[in-house]
Protein backbone atom coordinates (compact mmCIF):
# COMPACT_ATOMS: atom_id res chain seq x y z
CA UNK A 1 0.00 0.00 0.00
CA UNK A 2 3.04 2.46 0.96
CA UNK A 3 4.29 1.69 -2.74
CA UNK A 4 1.36 2.54 -4.39
CA UNK A 5 1.23 5.62 -2.58
CA UNK A 6 4.45 6.70 -3.12
CA UNK A 7 3.85 5.98 -6.89
CA UNK A 8 1.02 8.92 -6.91
CA UNK A 9 2.36 10.70 -4.16
CA UNK A 10 6.18 11.27 -5.75
CA UNK A 11 5.39 12.99 -8.86
CA UNK A 12 2.52 14.48 -7.29
CA UNK A 13 4.87 16.62 -5.26
CA UNK A 14 6.83 17.25 -7.70
CA UNK A 15 4.60 18.22 -10.25
CA UNK A 16 3.12 20.72 -7.85
CA UNK A 17 6.38 22.00 -6.61
CA UNK A 18 6.77 23.31 -10.25
CA UNK A 19 3.91 24.60 -10.39
CA UNK A 20 4.53 26.83 -7.28
CA UNK A 21 8.29 27.71 -8.74
CA UNK A 22 6.48 29.58 -11.46
CA UNK A 23 5.31 32.61 -9.33
CA UNK A 24 8.86 32.33 -7.60
CA UNK A 25 10.85 32.14 -10.75
CA UNK A 26 8.98 35.28 -11.83
CA UNK A 27 9.64 36.97 -8.56
CA UNK A 28 13.36 36.29 -8.59
CA UNK A 29 14.00 37.75 -11.95
CA UNK A 30 12.02 40.70 -11.36
CA UNK A 31 13.06 41.52 -8.17
CA UNK A 32 16.92 41.53 -9.41
CA UNK A 33 16.27 43.27 -12.11
CA UNK A 34 13.21 45.74 -11.29
CA UNK A 35 13.16 45.88 -7.53
CA UNK A 36 11.20 45.69 -4.17
CA UNK A 37 8.41 47.55 -6.75
CA UNK A 38 8.09 44.76 -8.94
CA UNK A 39 8.37 42.14 -6.59
CA UNK A 40 5.14 44.04 -4.90
CA UNK A 41 3.85 43.87 -8.07
CA UNK A 42 3.52 40.31 -8.70
CA UNK A 43 2.61 39.93 -5.29
CA UNK A 44 -0.69 41.93 -6.03
CA UNK A 45 -1.03 40.23 -9.45
CA UNK A 46 -0.89 36.78 -8.32
CA UNK A 47 -4.52 36.07 -7.08
CA UNK A 48 -5.55 36.67 -10.70
CA UNK A 49 -3.07 34.25 -11.97
CA UNK A 50 -4.05 31.87 -9.23
CA UNK A 51 -7.51 32.03 -9.95
CA UNK A 52 -7.54 31.02 -13.57
CA UNK A 53 -5.23 27.89 -12.06
CA UNK A 54 -7.97 27.06 -9.14
CA UNK A 55 -10.66 27.00 -11.94
CA UNK A 56 -8.59 24.36 -14.02
CA UNK A 57 -8.12 22.38 -10.57
CA UNK A 58 -11.34 22.43 -9.63
CA UNK A 59 -12.86 21.10 -12.85
CA UNK A 60 -10.27 18.76 -13.44
CA UNK A 61 -10.28 17.28 -10.08
CA UNK A 62 -13.69 17.14 -9.53
CA UNK A 63 -14.23 14.99 -12.82
CA UNK A 64 -10.59 13.16 -12.17
CA UNK A 65 -12.45 12.00 -8.61
CA UNK A 66 -15.83 10.96 -10.68
CA UNK A 67 -13.55 8.84 -13.35
CA UNK A 68 -11.39 7.00 -10.82
CA UNK A 69 -14.83 5.79 -8.82
CA UNK A 70 -16.30 4.88 -11.77
CA UNK A 71 -13.43 3.18 -12.40
CA UNK A 72 -13.21 1.57 -8.73
CA UNK A 73 -16.55 0.79 -9.38
CA UNK A 74 -15.93 -0.93 -13.11
CA UNK A 75 -18.52 1.57 -14.72
CA UNK A 76 -16.91 1.87 -17.95
CA UNK A 77 -19.86 4.05 -19.45
CA UNK A 78 -19.91 6.70 -16.48
CA UNK A 79 -16.20 7.11 -16.35
CA UNK A 80 -16.56 7.91 -20.43
CA UNK A 81 -19.53 10.66 -19.94
CA UNK A 82 -17.36 11.95 -17.05
CA UNK A 83 -14.63 12.02 -19.06
CA UNK A 84 -16.21 13.28 -22.05
CA UNK A 85 -17.85 16.15 -20.03
CA UNK A 86 -14.77 17.09 -18.13
CA UNK A 87 -13.04 18.01 -21.20
CA UNK A 88 -16.25 20.11 -22.63
CA UNK A 89 -16.38 21.91 -19.12
CA UNK A 90 -12.72 22.84 -19.15
CA UNK A 91 -13.47 24.88 -22.90
CA UNK A 92 -16.25 26.31 -22.03
CA UNK A 93 -14.51 27.73 -18.87
CA UNK A 94 -12.02 28.60 -20.64
CA UNK A 95 -13.37 31.02 -23.38
CA UNK A 96 -15.78 32.58 -20.74
CA UNK A 97 -13.05 33.53 -18.62
CA UNK A 98 -10.36 34.75 -20.90
CA UNK A 99 -13.35 37.38 -21.98
CA UNK A 100 -14.44 38.45 -18.54
CA UNK A 101 -10.37 38.73 -17.09
CA UNK A 102 -9.94 41.28 -20.16
CA UNK A 103 -12.53 43.50 -19.44
CA UNK A 104 -11.78 43.30 -15.17
CA UNK A 105 -8.67 43.42 -14.49
CA UNK A 106 -7.44 46.72 -14.43
CA UNK A 107 -10.14 47.35 -11.72
CA UNK A 108 -9.54 44.22 -10.30
CA UNK A 109 -5.94 44.79 -9.59
CA UNK A 110 -6.94 48.56 -8.00
CA UNK A 111 -9.08 46.67 -6.14
CA UNK A 112 -6.49 44.24 -5.12
CA UNK A 113 -4.46 47.50 -3.36
CA UNK A 114 -2.29 48.42 -6.49
CA UNK A 115 -1.37 52.01 -7.07
CA UNK A 116 0.98 54.05 -8.96
CA UNK A 117 4.39 52.31 -10.30
CA UNK A 118 2.78 48.87 -8.64
CA UNK A 119 -0.27 49.38 -10.63
CA UNK A 120 1.66 49.77 -13.92
CA UNK A 121 3.68 46.86 -13.69
CA UNK A 122 0.81 44.57 -12.40
CA UNK A 123 -1.19 45.89 -15.18
CA UNK A 124 1.15 44.57 -18.03
CA UNK A 125 1.58 41.33 -16.10
CA UNK A 126 -2.18 40.76 -15.66
CA UNK A 127 -2.62 41.25 -19.50
CA UNK A 128 -0.35 38.88 -21.09
CA UNK A 129 -1.37 36.41 -18.39
CA UNK A 130 -5.07 36.93 -18.88
CA UNK A 131 -4.28 36.42 -22.88
CA UNK A 132 -2.92 33.27 -21.87
CA UNK A 133 -5.90 31.91 -19.65
CA UNK A 134 -6.45 28.89 -21.41
CA UNK A 135 -3.13 27.37 -21.42
CA UNK A 136 -2.47 27.79 -17.35
CA UNK A 137 -6.40 26.52 -17.16
CA UNK A 138 -6.26 23.60 -19.72
CA UNK A 139 -2.52 22.43 -17.70
CA UNK A 140 -3.97 22.41 -14.27
CA UNK A 141 -7.35 20.87 -15.74
CA UNK A 142 -5.80 17.67 -16.70
CA UNK A 143 -3.10 17.42 -14.67
CA UNK A 144 -5.49 15.23 -12.05
CA UNK A 145 -7.11 13.54 -14.92
CA UNK A 146 -3.62 12.77 -16.18
CA UNK A 147 -2.74 11.26 -12.29
CA UNK A 148 -6.44 9.25 -11.78
CA UNK A 149 -5.50 7.67 -15.08
CA UNK A 150 -1.72 6.18 -13.34
CA UNK A 151 0.32 8.92 -15.77
CA UNK A 152 1.31 10.74 -12.66
CA UNK A 153 4.66 10.19 -13.75
CA UNK A 154 3.82 12.47 -17.12
CA UNK A 155 2.16 15.12 -15.58
CA UNK A 156 5.46 15.74 -13.43
CA UNK A 157 7.59 15.64 -16.75
CA UNK A 158 5.20 17.99 -18.31
CA UNK A 159 5.45 20.28 -15.35
CA UNK A 160 9.11 20.32 -15.80
CA UNK A 161 9.48 20.81 -19.38
CA UNK A 162 6.66 24.10 -18.69
CA UNK A 163 8.80 25.32 -15.68
CA UNK A 164 12.16 24.43 -17.45
CA UNK A 165 11.35 26.28 -20.27
CA UNK A 166 9.80 29.54 -17.64
CA UNK A 167 12.98 29.87 -16.26
CA UNK A 168 15.49 29.75 -19.75
CA UNK A 169 12.38 32.51 -20.96
CA UNK A 170 12.66 34.69 -17.88
CA UNK A 171 16.47 34.90 -17.81
CA UNK A 172 16.16 35.67 -21.76
CA UNK A 173 13.43 38.41 -21.64
CA UNK A 174 14.12 39.70 -18.21
CA UNK A 175 17.61 39.84 -17.71
CA UNK A 176 19.51 39.78 -21.32
CA UNK A 177 16.41 41.54 -23.22
CA UNK A 178 15.18 43.80 -20.20
CA UNK A 179 11.71 43.34 -20.87
CA UNK A 180 10.69 43.86 -17.47
CA UNK A 181 7.37 42.74 -16.01
CA UNK A 182 6.30 42.11 -19.32
CA UNK A 183 8.67 39.65 -20.25
CA UNK A 184 8.35 37.55 -17.02
CA UNK A 185 4.74 37.32 -17.91
CA UNK A 186 5.42 36.25 -21.49
CA UNK A 187 7.90 33.07 -20.25
CA UNK A 188 4.92 32.12 -17.80
CA UNK A 189 2.60 31.94 -20.24
CA UNK A 190 4.86 30.19 -22.91
CA UNK A 191 5.81 27.38 -20.01
CA UNK A 192 2.31 26.64 -19.70
CA UNK A 193 1.95 26.23 -23.19
CA UNK A 194 4.74 23.78 -22.71
CA UNK A 195 3.00 22.09 -20.31
CA UNK A 196 -0.40 21.43 -21.99
CA UNK A 197 1.29 19.85 -24.99
CA UNK A 198 2.01 16.41 -23.87
CA UNK A 199 -0.88 16.06 -21.55
CA UNK A 200 -3.09 17.45 -24.44
CA UNK A 201 -1.62 14.57 -26.53
CA UNK A 202 -2.24 12.05 -23.61
CA UNK A 203 -5.97 13.67 -23.36
CA UNK A 204 -6.07 12.88 -27.60
CA UNK A 205 -5.00 9.37 -27.01
CA UNK A 206 -7.85 8.66 -24.07
CA UNK A 207 -10.29 10.11 -25.94
CA UNK A 208 -9.91 7.72 -29.22
CA UNK A 209 -12.32 4.77 -26.70
CA UNK A 210 -14.96 7.59 -25.65
CA UNK A 211 -18.06 8.42 -28.14
CA UNK A 212 -18.83 11.68 -29.66
CA UNK A 213 -21.74 11.82 -27.32
CA UNK A 214 -19.69 11.54 -23.98
CA UNK A 215 -18.85 14.96 -24.78
CA UNK A 216 -21.93 16.31 -24.94
CA UNK A 217 -23.18 18.43 -21.84
CA UNK A 218 -25.01 16.77 -19.17
CA UNK A 219 -26.68 19.26 -16.38
CA UNK A 220 -25.90 16.23 -13.94
CA UNK A 221 -22.52 15.54 -14.82
CA UNK A 222 -22.03 18.93 -14.97
CA UNK A 223 -23.10 19.55 -11.68
CA UNK A 224 -21.52 16.87 -9.57
CA UNK A 225 -18.02 18.18 -11.29
CA UNK A 226 -18.72 21.80 -10.25
CA UNK A 227 -20.23 20.16 -6.84
CA UNK A 228 -16.68 18.21 -6.10
CA UNK A 229 -14.42 21.00 -7.35
CA UNK A 230 -15.92 23.37 -5.14
CA UNK A 231 -13.63 21.86 -2.74
CA UNK A 232 -10.18 21.30 -4.39
CA UNK A 233 -10.83 24.94 -6.23
CA UNK A 234 -11.09 26.65 -2.71
CA UNK A 235 -8.33 24.84 -1.34
CA UNK A 236 -6.07 25.96 -4.64
CA UNK A 237 -7.30 29.36 -4.18
CA UNK A 238 -7.43 29.67 -0.40
CA UNK A 239 -3.43 30.57 -0.11
CA UNK A 240 -4.14 33.60 -2.92
CA UNK A 241 -7.34 35.03 -0.01
CA UNK A 242 -4.94 34.70 2.45
CA UNK A 243 -2.57 36.60 -0.03
CA UNK A 244 -4.89 39.10 -0.52
CA UNK A 245 -5.98 39.78 2.99
CA UNK A 246 -2.14 39.65 3.89
CA UNK A 247 -1.28 42.40 1.23
CA UNK A 248 -3.74 44.84 2.68
CA UNK A 249 -2.96 44.51 5.95
CA UNK A 250 0.67 44.50 5.29
CA UNK A 251 0.25 47.82 3.92
CA UNK A 252 -1.95 49.16 6.57
CA UNK A 253 0.40 48.33 9.23
CA UNK A 254 4.28 48.61 7.46
CA UNK A 255 3.36 50.09 3.68
CA UNK A 256 5.37 49.38 0.95
CA UNK A 257 8.37 47.63 2.90
CA UNK A 258 6.15 45.25 4.44
CA UNK A 259 4.13 43.92 1.05
CA UNK A 260 7.42 43.48 -0.39
CA UNK A 261 8.37 41.35 2.23
CA UNK A 262 5.92 39.30 2.52
CA UNK A 263 5.99 38.75 -1.31
CA UNK A 264 9.26 37.35 -0.51
CA UNK A 265 7.34 35.21 2.28
CA UNK A 266 4.94 34.39 0.44
CA UNK A 267 6.92 32.81 -2.20
CA UNK A 268 8.80 30.19 0.44
CA UNK A 269 5.63 29.30 2.39
CA UNK A 270 3.52 28.18 -1.30
CA UNK A 271 6.61 25.77 -1.56
CA UNK A 272 5.85 24.05 1.41
CA UNK A 273 1.82 24.44 0.64
CA UNK A 274 2.51 22.51 -2.97
CA UNK A 275 4.37 20.16 -1.21
CA UNK A 276 1.34 19.28 1.06
CA UNK A 277 -0.98 19.44 -1.77
CA UNK A 278 0.95 17.25 -3.99
CA UNK A 279 0.99 14.90 -1.31
CA UNK A 280 -2.66 15.04 -0.09
CA UNK A 281 -3.78 15.36 -4.23
CA UNK A 282 -1.55 12.31 -4.85
CA UNK A 283 -3.16 10.01 -2.37
CA UNK A 284 -6.70 11.18 -3.49
CA UNK A 285 -6.72 8.80 -6.55
CA UNK A 286 -6.14 5.83 -4.56
CA UNK A 287 -8.46 7.34 -1.56
CA UNK A 288 -11.33 7.54 -4.60
CA UNK A 289 -10.70 4.25 -6.04
CA UNK A 290 -11.05 2.30 -2.77
CA UNK A 291 -13.88 4.02 -1.80
CA UNK A 292 -15.47 3.71 -5.30
CA UNK A 293 -14.77 0.04 -4.73
CA UNK A 294 -16.43 -0.19 -1.26
CA UNK A 295 -12.82 -0.66 0.38
CA UNK A 296 -12.80 1.77 3.49
CA UNK A 297 -9.96 -0.22 5.02
CA UNK A 298 -7.84 0.42 2.05
CA UNK A 299 -8.67 3.85 1.65
CA UNK A 300 -7.95 4.05 5.62
CA UNK A 301 -4.69 3.06 5.51
CA UNK A 302 -3.71 5.04 2.56
CA UNK A 303 -5.03 7.76 4.48
CA UNK A 304 -2.92 6.96 7.32
CA UNK A 305 0.17 6.77 5.28
CA UNK A 306 -0.36 10.21 3.82
CA UNK A 307 -1.12 12.20 7.55
CA UNK A 308 2.32 10.45 8.26
CA UNK A 309 3.96 11.97 5.16
CA UNK A 310 2.98 14.99 5.03
CA UNK A 311 4.05 15.96 8.66
CA UNK A 312 7.53 14.38 7.70
CA UNK A 313 7.76 17.14 4.98
CA UNK A 314 6.03 19.84 6.99
CA UNK A 315 9.00 19.18 9.64
CA UNK A 316 11.74 18.89 7.20
CA UNK A 317 11.04 22.59 5.16
CA UNK A 318 10.40 23.78 8.70
CA UNK A 319 14.17 22.97 9.65
CA UNK A 320 15.46 24.01 6.14
CA UNK A 321 13.76 27.49 6.29
CA UNK A 322 14.95 28.23 9.43
CA UNK A 323 18.30 27.78 8.82
CA UNK A 324 18.16 29.76 6.02
CA UNK A 325 16.33 32.44 6.73
CA UNK A 326 18.62 34.97 7.00
CA UNK A 327 19.91 34.02 3.03
CA UNK A 328 16.37 34.26 1.28
CA UNK A 329 15.43 37.67 1.06
CA UNK A 330 18.76 38.59 -0.95
CA UNK A 331 18.18 35.85 -2.89
CA UNK A 332 15.39 37.72 -3.82
CA UNK A 333 16.83 40.67 -4.46
CA UNK A 334 15.43 42.72 -1.41
CA UNK A 335 16.63 45.58 0.08
CA UNK A 336 18.20 45.84 3.66
CA UNK A 337 14.85 47.15 5.04
CA UNK A 338 12.43 44.17 3.45
CA UNK A 339 15.42 41.70 4.21
CA UNK A 340 15.27 42.62 7.92
CA UNK A 341 11.63 42.29 7.85
CA UNK A 342 11.88 38.98 6.11
CA UNK A 343 14.25 37.46 8.68
CA UNK A 344 11.78 38.32 11.66
CA UNK A 345 8.80 37.02 10.08
CA UNK A 346 9.84 33.83 8.47
CA UNK A 347 10.05 31.85 11.83
CA UNK A 348 6.37 33.08 12.81
CA UNK A 349 5.26 31.07 9.52
CA UNK A 350 6.70 28.39 9.49
CA UNK A 351 4.87 27.61 12.68
CA UNK A 352 1.50 26.62 11.02
CA UNK A 353 3.34 23.83 8.83
CA UNK A 354 2.17 20.63 10.59
CA UNK A 355 -0.74 22.02 11.16
CA UNK A 356 -1.39 22.87 7.21
CA UNK A 357 -0.14 18.77 6.81
CA UNK A 358 -3.13 17.33 8.98
CA UNK A 359 -5.87 19.97 7.16
CA UNK A 360 -4.54 19.42 3.79
CA UNK A 361 -4.77 15.29 4.12
CA UNK A 362 -8.23 16.12 5.50
CA UNK A 363 -9.79 17.88 3.31
CA UNK A 364 -8.42 15.46 0.50
CA UNK A 365 -10.27 12.91 2.19
CA UNK A 366 -13.60 14.24 2.42
CA UNK A 367 -13.84 15.53 -1.14
CA UNK A 368 -12.34 11.83 -2.67
CA UNK A 369 -15.36 10.27 -0.67
CA UNK A 370 -17.63 13.01 -2.18
CA UNK A 371 -18.42 14.28 1.61
CA UNK A 372 -18.69 18.03 0.05
CA UNK A 373 -19.51 19.76 3.01
CA UNK A 374 -17.02 18.69 5.53
CA UNK A 375 -14.81 19.79 2.50
CA UNK A 376 -16.20 23.02 2.22
CA UNK A 377 -15.39 23.84 5.54
CA UNK A 378 -12.10 22.80 5.63
CA UNK A 379 -11.39 24.90 2.47
CA UNK A 380 -13.47 28.17 3.51
CA UNK A 381 -13.33 28.00 7.19
CA UNK A 382 -9.83 29.04 6.83
CA UNK A 383 -9.67 32.51 4.81
CA UNK A 384 -12.94 33.06 7.21
CA UNK A 385 -10.94 32.90 10.27
CA UNK A 386 -7.90 34.11 9.34
CA UNK A 387 -10.01 37.53 8.25
CA UNK A 388 -11.80 37.97 11.69
CA UNK A 389 -8.08 36.90 13.51
CA UNK A 390 -6.97 40.35 11.04
CA UNK A 391 -9.31 42.35 12.54
CA UNK A 392 -8.51 41.79 16.19
CA UNK A 393 -4.59 40.77 16.52
CA UNK A 394 -3.02 43.08 14.18
CA UNK A 395 -4.88 46.05 16.10
CA UNK A 396 -2.98 44.77 19.05
CA UNK A 397 -0.09 44.16 18.17
CA UNK A 398 0.68 45.97 14.72
CA UNK A 399 2.78 44.35 12.30
CA UNK A 400 3.86 41.38 14.18
CA UNK A 401 0.19 40.31 14.76
CA UNK A 402 -0.50 40.81 10.91
CA UNK A 403 2.12 37.65 10.41
CA UNK A 404 0.99 35.79 13.70
CA UNK A 405 -2.67 35.76 12.33
CA UNK A 406 -1.60 33.49 10.00
CA UNK A 407 -0.40 30.15 12.16
CA UNK A 408 -3.17 30.91 14.78
CA UNK A 409 -5.97 30.52 11.83
CA UNK A 410 -4.00 26.94 10.72
CA UNK A 411 -4.11 25.80 14.55
CA UNK A 412 -8.00 26.66 15.12
CA UNK A 413 -8.75 24.75 11.34
CA UNK A 414 -6.07 22.02 12.94
CA UNK A 415 -8.67 21.60 15.91
CA UNK A 416 -11.64 21.87 13.66
CA UNK A 417 -9.78 19.19 11.14
CA UNK A 418 -9.41 16.70 14.16
CA UNK A 419 -13.14 17.47 14.96
CA UNK A 420 -15.27 16.52 11.64
CA UNK A 421 -12.72 13.46 11.79
CA UNK A 422 -14.48 12.57 14.72
CA UNK A 423 -17.59 13.29 13.66
CA UNK A 424 -17.16 11.57 10.27
CA UNK A 425 -15.70 8.21 11.87
CA UNK A 426 -19.27 8.06 14.34
CA UNK A 427 -21.39 8.77 11.37
CA UNK A 428 -19.72 5.54 9.45
CA UNK A 429 -19.87 3.59 12.28
CA UNK A 430 -23.91 4.19 12.35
Amino acid sequence: MLKKLMKFVLPSMLAFTFSSLYAIVDGFFVGRNIGDAGLAAINIAFPIQALIQSIGVGIGMGGAILISQSRGSENIEQEHNVFGNTLTLLGIVSIILTIILLFIYKPTLVLLGAEGIVLKYAQQYILIISIGTVFQLLSTGFTPILRNYESSILAMFSMIGGFSTNIILDYIFVSVLQKGILGAALATVIGQIVTVVPCLIFIMVKATNVEKDNFIPKKKIFNTIIGIGLSPFGLALSPNITLILMNKYSIIYGGENAIAAYAVIAYVNCIILYLLQGISDGSQPLISYYLGGNELKNANIITKYAYIFSIVIALIFSFCVFFLKNKIPYFFGASEQVAHIITHAIPIFIIGSIFVAICRVTTAYFYSAKNNMFAYIMVYGEPVILFILLLIVPYILKLDGVWLSIPISQFIMMLVSISLIFINKNKCKQ
